[in-house]
Parts: C-alpha cells; sequence; structure tokens
C-alpha cells in the first residue's frame, strides 16, 4: 500500500471539482484529485448530441477561454475543453481511481481507493456530484432490463415504442431526439405541464410535436407497475389507469447525491431536500476542513446548482483555507 500526502485532496474531476483544484494550485498549495472515472466522467456519460445549456464562456473554468464557433458547447467540445484545461495545469488527478473509504485521523484525512493507494490531506473537498445515483420510482419491473435510467443515443430504439417518465430537460431532449430518429415516443408526466426548469427554446418544439400527435403526452399520470410489454400508470386522481405499451422504458426524473458518502464523513443531512450541512460563504461542513462544492451542495434541488455556478465554490473554499493557514502560522 503506499501512501502519499497532500495539503487538499479533491474527490470528484468534474468541472466543480477541477474548478477547485486549480485555484488551488494557483495559490500554491499542493493539491491531488481522485476521480473514479475519466476527466469530467459525468458529461461523458451525456447523451452524445447533447447541447448545453450554458454558453461556452459561462462553464470555462481556471481563466482559460473555452472557444467555439457557436455560443453553446455540445457534449464532446465540452470534454475536449476540460482535458486540455487539466493538461494545461499538468493538474495532479488520479483517474479511475475511486475514494472506497474516508477515515478522518489526528486532524488528517485518509482516503483508501480502488487502486489499493491512500492518500492524506488536511483538508478534503467533496465534489462527486449527482449522476451517479438515479431517482428512482420504487414501482414493480423498475428492474428490469429494458427499463434505463439513462438516456444515451437514439440508434438501438428506432422503430420501438419507447415510454419516457420525466419531464425536465433530459425528458424533453431524449423525446425529440428520439422522436427525430424514428422511435414511436410516449412521454407521462407527474405534472400538468413540462417542468419550467426545462430549457426554454426546446417546449415549443415539444409542444407543437404533441400537438401534431407525433409525439404522445399523458399528463398528470404516474407510473405504478412496469411489465414486459407496458407502462402502467394510474392518474393523480385514481380515477383513471391507462396501460402503455412499451418496448423500452426511459425513467429520468433527476438524479441524487451519494448520501452514504456524506454521511459516512459526519456530514449531516436534511432529511427533506437532502442538502448537506454547510457554510454558506465557505461551503466548509459541520465536519472541520471538510468542504463540499458544486452540484453537491444543492441536495435533490439539482436545479439550483450547475457548472455556471458551481465553478466559482473554489474560489471561496481555497480563501478560506489559506485564511486558515495563516492563523496556524
Amino acid at each position: 500500500m503506499n501512501i502519499q500526502d497532500y495539503e487538499i485532496i479533491v474527490v470528484g474531476g468534474g468541472p466543480n471539482g477541477l474548478a477547485c483544484a486549480i485555484e488551488a494550485l494557483n495559490m500554491g498549495l499542493k493539491v491531488l484529485v481522485l476521480e473514479k472515472g475519466t476527466i469530467a466522467e459525468s458529461i461523458r456519460r451525456y447523451p452524445k448530441q447533447m447541447t448545453f445549456f450554458s454558453t461556452a464562456d459561462n462553464i470555462a473554468i481556471g481563466n482559460i477561454p473555452f472557444t467555439i464557433d457557436k455560443p453553446k458547447a455540445t457534449r464532446e467540445e465540452a470534454l475536449n475543453y476540460y482535458r486540455k484545461v487539466v493538461e494545461f495545469y499538468k493538474l495532479p488527478i488520479r483517474l479511475f481511481c475511486t475514494a472506497e473509504k474516508i477515515r478522518n485521523e489526528n486532524g488528517n484525512f485518509h482516503i483508501d481507493t480502488s487502486t489499493g493507494d491512500t492518500y492524506v490531506a488536511k483538508y478534503l473537498i467533496l465534489s462527486t456530484g449527482y449522476f451517479d445515483f438515479p431517482r428512482k420510482l420504487n414501482v414493480p419491473g423498475e428492474q428490469l432490463p429494458h427499463v434505463k435510467h439513462y438516456y444515451d443515443e437514439p440508434y438501438p430504439y428506432v422503430h420501438q415504442k419507447v415510454t419516457i417518465i420525466g419531464a425536465g430537460n433530459s425528458a424533453v431532449e431524449s423525446a425529440l431526439d428520439l422522436y427525430r430518429h424514428g422511435v414511436n415516443v410516449t412521454l407521462l408526466v407527474r405534472g400538468e405541464t413540462m417542468k419550467k426548469t426545462a430549457k426554454y427554446w426546446l417546449i415549443p418544439d415539444l409542444i407543437n410535436r404533441i400537438k401534431e400527435g407525433k409525439i404522445k403526452a399523458i399528463y398528470q399520470h404516474h407510473a405504478i407497475e412496469i411489465n414486459e410489454k407496458h407502462v402502467i400508470a394510474k392518474s393523480n386522481d385514481g380515477d383513471n389507469k391507462v396501460e402503455i405499451e412499451s418496448d423500452f422504458v426511459f425513467i429520468l426524473t433527476g438524479y441524487l447525491p451519494d448520501i452514504d458518502l456524506l454521511e459516512k464523513c459526519g456530514i449531516k443531512i436534511n432529511p427533506e431536500s437532502k442538502e448537506p450541512f454547510y457554510n454558506e460563504r465557505t461551503f466548509e461542513t459541520n465536519v472541520p476542513n471538510l468542504y463540499i462544492a458544486g452540484t453537491l451542495t444543492a441536495g435533490i434541488r439539482t436545479e439550483k446548482v450547475f457548472i455556471e455556478n458551481g465553478r466559482l465554490h473554489g474560489i471561496n473554499i481555497v480563501k478560506d483555507i489559506l485564511e486558515k493557514e495563516s492563523k496556524d502560522h
């Protein structure tokens, strides 16, 4: 077992975690990033043709311009950009290295990893996002092989009947993408409309396709069971039940932070919102010297924090660390 010491360890190599590490590096602190996948792993798992909501300038990090021909970046452009930022700063990062156990011993954090190495740091920043834990419906049949919680591309579903459960960005984009590739799409929406947080320029397109009958939409219903051939849904008032013929089902109802990891670290969690307890100025949690950054701060309210504002968290975190270090000396 190899043990290595750092001043700061960042767990999570997405844009917000990278921004924290770059800020620390720029301030002369010895920092390491641990990432269980590749650089910007969550973005890598986005739908292949996805375009960002924010403009390229607003998802840039480390004062490195994000230069592209169009205002908004695609998934592929973003992945290339973040890779180049890491290379520009020669950022110390361990890829495919999962933080399996975090121990707080004698004022230092010990992170045991999947590679067998242990890393030690005085300060720890968790920026693990939320993309690994989809919000489950907890209905019978959710575990069936034709039911998926992530959407990547349309081609496996051409000429198939696909039901999408959800009302946010993922549901809207996926429905339109599948429809345009010859898929028979039905949207199952619990509310009266799609969510207001969905990309505003896509909503008119979706509404028009629904009006034309090219995409089916069933509002104010929720799934109560999934079987090999159907999604069974019930109206919110309980008066109506429908069976939706489905070859594939996408449950795109959002994601959750890694609550288990946070609680094992000793961080207090709001039982309703799942938001971790932290100082809104410094981002330090109730555990001294343990900070959180990015979408991890939002709990289940993931629409509150995204790259555009999460990338700035590192400024406050590193400032607080430097203030602590100056007092110690």
